[in-house]
């Protein structure tokens, strides 16, 4: 039986975290949206675009909103995410989303897709939840991996690390996108553009369920994880 899991949250709550480890646990494919979006931003050449209803966009003017923490034009990201998602079911993949959908525009074209090929019943919805002081704290501390880009959550475990303990690669930080400023502009994109999901959500007959992300990764994941499986 082919499952999906949809993973929202401010920035910093964990998702990419607990994304990779759930969907390891599960056997699920992570469909990580802001690395698939890093990915094609990165091999992006002038003159590359996605056309969406009956509208270019151009995939240098997309990479500017990225880079400047602004979110992505929804028909952009919403033609890349259901590409992906077509290709995953039709390989029989059980699903975890972290990243998208991320507006109300994009879970209105995603959720019914999502509908359609793995049906409702099978379709789990997890919200993260964290204060925003946290946040800023958590994303200007923030470090990735260079080889497999794995966040790695800022906590007094990970303080004193330089090497990603999953592929062995240098840890650095996302020059730009995790500045202060940029942050503070991600958090207000996040509470005009994608917490209206949960109102979205529900109106649809879906239960989500509100996970408190403040607490440690062991703590989140057993939550998320009871979510997911009850």
């Amino acid at each position: 039986m082919q499952r999906a899991v949809i993973l929202f949250g401010p920035p910093g709550s964990g998702k990419g975290t607990q994304g990779s480890l759930i969907a390891e646990k599960l056997n699920f494919y992570y469909l990580e949206t802001s690395k698939l979006l890093e990915e094609r931003f990165r091999d992006a050449k002038k003159g590359d675009y996605v056309e969406a209803e009956g509208k270019r966009y151009s995939f240098l003017k997309e990479k500017e909103l990225w880079a400047s923490g602004v979110l992505n034009s929804p028909p952009f990201v919403t033609v890349i995410a259901q590409v992906a998602v077509k290709e995953l079911h039709r390989a029989k993949k059980s699903l975890l989303l972290s990243g998208s959908p991320r507006t109300v525009y994009e879970a209105k074209v995603l959720t019914p897709l999502l509908r359609r090929l793995y049906g409702k019943e099978n379709i789990r919805i997890v919200m993260l939840e964290l204060k925003e002081e946290e946040t800023i704290k958590r994303n200007s501390q923030r470090r990735i991996c260079e080889l497999m880009r794995h966040p790695i959550l800022s906590t007094k475990e990970t303080a004193s690390l330089t090497i990603c303990p999953l592929d062995g690669s240098k840890l650095v930080r996302r020059e730009g996108l995790d500045d202060p400023e940029n942050i503070r502009t991600r958090l207000q994109q996040y509470a005009e553009r994608t917490f209206p999901m949960l109102e979205y959500f529900e109106s649809q007959g879906f239960k989500v369920q509100k996970v408190d992300a403040g607490r440690s990764v062991a703590e989140v994941y057993e939550s998320i994880m009871k979510a997911i499986t009850a």
